[in-house]
């Protein structure tokens, strides 16, 4: 994913005005603090369009947008499966960026032999926990603004306890709340071909 920096309240406006959310401001203030418990999940605002360069995904890649049963499997061995594959990936795939690969800003894609973004390792990563049994509805790709406020994606894995993020950017798997990055949009996990704004978390602030 290229890197964009926003700095400051007109930018935010400016981008929410871009995703079609003017008034969102008003729905996420940004003065709320973090519940910071693992039980807390990200919940829709309401449908917005797929991010610049996902549109293709689903019939790109079928699993991407599959739902399915999958294996019976724990939360606790749910989170521990995300870990090993969290780590292999993060560490197998040498970073480079879709300008520098493909010629193009973004270009949702598995990772080549020259490696990947942060798009490409999570398609990776989903692509391996529903090769591992994991049901493909626990599983959502997720954008989001990072912590120096630079665009970023990251995988979602839905427990009974809460919503937890596989990142590229660090090892640890974490409460998507306890990550500080502003969450944007992410695949409904009722239909992941479609997406939902979030707008939550960061320079949002935390809905309960």
């Amino acid at each position: 994913m290229t890197t964009k920096r926003f700095h400051g309240s007109d930018r935010i406006r400016s981008m929410l005005r871009i995703f079609g959310f003017a008034a969102a401001i008003a729905l996420a203030p940004a003065s709320t603090t973090f519940a910071g418990q693992p039980q807390d999940f990200l919940v829709a605002l309401q449908p917005i369009d797929a991010p610049a360069g996902a549109g293709a995904i689903c019939t790109r890649y079928d699993w991407a947008c599959a739902r399915g049963a999958g294996l019976k499997m724990s939360d606790r061995d749910a989170i521990k499966i995300a870990r090993v594959v969290n780590a292999a990936v993060n560490r197998g795939i040498r970073p480079i960026s879709d300008r520098m690969q493909y010629g193009v800003e973004e270009n949702w894609t598995l990772p080549s032999s020259r490696g990947g973004d942060c798009e490409d390792l999570v398609l990776m990563k989903k692509k391996a926990l529903i090769a591992k049994g994991m049901a493909p509805e626990r599983l959502m790709i997720a954008t989001v603004l990072d912590r120096k406020q630079g665009s970023h994606a990251v995988l979602v894995l839905r427990t009974a306890a809460g919503d937890y993020v596989l990142d590229s950017l660090v090892g640890a798997i974490k409460p998507w709340s306890a990550t500080g990055y502003s969450f944007l949009r992410m695949q409904d996990p009722a239909a992941p071909s479609r997406w939902n704004a979030i707008f939550a978390g960061g320079i949002f602030g935390h809905r309960a």
